[in-house]
């Protein structure tokens, strides 16, 4: 027990520190008028404080500083010069927006700094189209691409109440677990302040009235490189592990930031195929069609989330098979269930359904489409040329800000 208390005390202290910095944060943005104001690309109707990623800088670094007291982790250094220079780019594209550019130059000094200097970094692909240990130089080049990838997409996944916060609790809670359970204590550590301090925010981002707050682009770039960081110190840590934990590591580490990871590569090839800068706003992300479809916030959060842990639970229940076979099927459940949402969308504006049957035709089989009309089971009769009274218009998904 006494090897769980450092955890367990991350995990309290940024749950604490975060839960009672948030209201602060609302006064003092209110204040002095820093909000997430409604535009052409943010459909939020009311304007909201975007600075939640300061109480997450604050929740995380502190936890982490007082848990791990006297212990000896040279990593954390280099993890936290990471995060501050996320902290401050993240800040002033908060306030003042900067262009995608400057926001990419900071990630890749972030992750530089976290592969050279930290050597935090893979060494090994597990037997991944045939490589193992690799070389320092493509050790490089793919740690900095994936650690930006990673960063990237967590930011972009950012769009609606709750979705990054519980992508970030699952993948925080899942990848602290096996630290600890291997462990490998220090890392878990800072993995259960992540978790405690997106717990205390989602509350805050989802049911918060007065104090509602939203993660703002500090949040979602510290929280994306923290994540990057576990990705690979859970690929690397399992190389001592041998048997099949080692053979798996790196579709599992996948199927766990699935969704934002599989979210980005499809949206930045549809930009790319309509000869746009993958870095160019739309709404194209799966949460937005969800919102379309007339799911609210937290109905697509839940949506979401069920299908990541479903992806995280498919893959760890199939780790026996070999590890190529489970990456193509990981991937090929995550591009059908990412086109479900697109597919149900076009079907809605065909027959023009109100968002309380969309729904339902999300997760009831169908028995007929044709020229003719959908027929839902527990319907029966086409609903052809109707309009819910509740419909959300195709342009208007719901108010809230729109995230790239």
């Amino acid at each position: 027990m006494e090897l769980y208390l450092p955890v367990i005390t991350a995990f309290v202290i940024a749950f604490f520190l975060v839960w009672r910095s948030i209201p602060v944060i609302v006064r003092l943005s209110k204040a002095k008028n820093l909000y997430d104001e409604p535009n052409e690309r943010r459909v939020n109707k009311t304007v909201v404080p975007n600075l939640g990623g300061v109480a997450l800088f604050i929740g995380i670094s502190i936890a982490t500083l007082l848990s791990i007291h006297k212990v000896a982790y040279p990593d954390l250094r280099y993890i936290l010069a990471g995060m501050i220079i996320l902290f401050f780019i993240g800040i002033k594209d908060d306030i003042l927006v900067i262009s995608a550019r400057k926001k990419l130059i900071a990630q890749l000094v972030s992750a530089v700094i976290l592969i050279g200097p930290g050597g935090i970094r893979f060494t090994h692909l597990h037997g991944l189209f045939g490589i193992n240990e690799i070389g320092y130089l493509f050790s490089f080049i793919i740690s900095v691409l994936a650690i930006v990838a990673i960063i990237n997409a967590v930011n972009l996944i950012d769009g609606i109440d709750g979705l990054a916060a519980a992508i970030g609790i699952i993948a925080t809670t899942v990848f602290g677990t096996s630290f600890l359970l291997t462990d490998h204590f220090r890392t878990a550590v800072i993995c259960f302040a992540t978790t405690g301090s997106l717990l205390a925010f989602f509350f805050y981002n989802v049911f918060g009235r007065t104090n509602k707050i939203f993660m703002g682009d500090t949040g979602s770039l510290i929280l994306g490189l923290l994540l990057a960081v576990f990705v690979v110190k859970y690929n690397e840590f399992t190389i001592a592990s041998g048997g099949p934990v080692e053979g798996f590591a790196p579709v599992f580490s996948a199927a766990v930031i699935s969704i934002p990871l599989f979210d980005m590569i499809r949206v930045f090839t549809l930009r790319l195929f309509q000869k746009k800068s993958p870095f160019s706003p739309d709404m194209n992300h799966i949460h937005h069609k969800l919102l379309k479809l007339g799911f609210t916030h937290l109905k697509s959060t839940m949506v979401i989330v069920l299908v990541n842990l479903f992806l995280i639970g498919f893959v760890f229940v199939f780790r026996s098979l070999d590890m190529h076979i489970l990456l193509v099927l990981l991937l090929s459940l995550a591009v059908f269930l990412s086109l479900l949402p697109g597919y149900f969308l076009e079907i809605k504006k065909l027959r023009k359904l109100s968002p309380e049957k969309m729904q339902l035709l999300f997760f009831m089989p169908f028995k007929n489409f044709s020229k003719t009309g959908l027929e839902l089971e527990g319907y029966g009769a086409s609903q052809s040329g109707e309009k819910g009274k509740n419909q959300l218009p195709d342009n208007n998904p719901e108010s809230h800000r729109l995230r790239n």
